[in-house]
């Protein structure tokens, strides 16, 4: 069985490669390997899933795909995109990355890839806007550039699902975290920054924010358990992320206890599209998948401290 996974040199992607090979999967990739942030993170990534058999094509979503559709692909799961909140990328770089890019990807699928069993699309619970405490028949309401381009490509994907062109589904990911973060991120950067006794920017509010923070094996589990389930899940949209929620300030205190170092705060205005609770809701998954998040937050926060070490220390 073929899969092809994009945004492959990912933090998520990345991981999902690694575990559709080991079971046994061939497992193509793609990623532009952009600038947002160190290629040479990416470039590690890369070389680890090569290690395990995944073949990368290393080219743009809005780049013409027909070599990468040479093969004939079961799943695709589209990770891709233009991720997160940030003052400095523009609103024409969220269109072309996540909106423009999966449009491209969608007609390259119409085109080349006419046995395919199922589009996974991957969402995010920004969609629903400020507080994500909802299930996935609430009305979205994103406040970020980010939430409302991730929103457009889901409903690309659906559409298109409406029509029986395709079968798809999309899935909204909750806060995940977890070995190979992005820098950005808020426990890398945490991480990173006690380590190394600098000044950590946080954002005002931000200590009360709530998160179902979900380990990144949890999410790799819901998302591989789609295999197989392609008619059950055929047009839903599915939360996926635990039910545990905590706040910022217990994040970096679970941390700081971990790392044995006290954090030093550097207070920043309140940053625009931030959510302020998110929960999810996901007895969908668990009806559908079987989905069982496993990790807690402190063994989680303790796995991504070390890979930090072995990575970076």
């Amino acid at each position: 069985m073929k899969i092809l996974v994009t945004g492959a040199a990912g933090f998520i992607a990345s991981h999902l490669c690694e575990k559709l090979s080991s079971l046994g999967y061939s497992v193509y990739g793609i990623d532009n390997f952009n600038n947002y942030y160190s290629q040479k993170l990416k470039r590690l990534n890369a070389d680890e899933i090569q290690k395990k058999g995944v073949v990368i094509f290393e080219k743009d979503l809005n780049d013409n795909l027909d070599d990468v559709f040479t093969n004939n692909y079961d799943y695709i799961f589209h990770l891709a995109a233009q991720p997160g909140i940030s003052s400095t990328t523009s609103l024409e770089e969220y269109v072309n990355n996540n909106i423009y890019a999966t449009q491209n990807l969608l007609n390259a699928v119409i085109n080349h890839n006419i046995n395919l069993k199922l589009f996974v699309n991957i969402a995010t619970s920004s969609v629903y806007g400020k507080e994500a405490t909802v299930n996935e028949d609430a009305l979205p309401k994103p406040i970020s550039y980010y939430g409302v381009t991730k929103l457009a490509a889901e409903q690309l994907v659906m559409a298109l699902q409406r029509e029986n062109k395709i079968k798809a589904c999309s899935l909204r990911l909750y806060s995940v975290y977890g070995p190979r973060e992005r820098p950005e991120k808020l426990y890398t950067k945490l991480i990173e920054n006690l380590f190394l006794n600098k000044p950590f920017p946080l954002f005002e509010g931000s200590l009360k924010h709530q998160r179902s923070f979900t380990y990144v094996s949890d999410i790799i589990d819901g998302l591989v358990a789609i295999i197989g389930k392609e008619n059950a899940v055929n047009g839903e949209i599915i939360n996926l992320g635990t039910t545990e929620v905590n706040t910022t300030a217990e994040g970096i205190e679970i941390t700081q206890t971990i790392i044995n170092k006290k954090l030093i705060i550097e207070n920043k205005p309140p940053r625009k599209g931030d959510q302020e609770k998110t929960a999810a809701i996901i007895s969908k998954a668990q009806n559908l998948l079987n989905y069982k998040p496993k990790i807690s937050f402190k063994e989680g926060l303790e796995k991504q401290v070390e890979w930090y070490k072995k990575t970076f220390m």
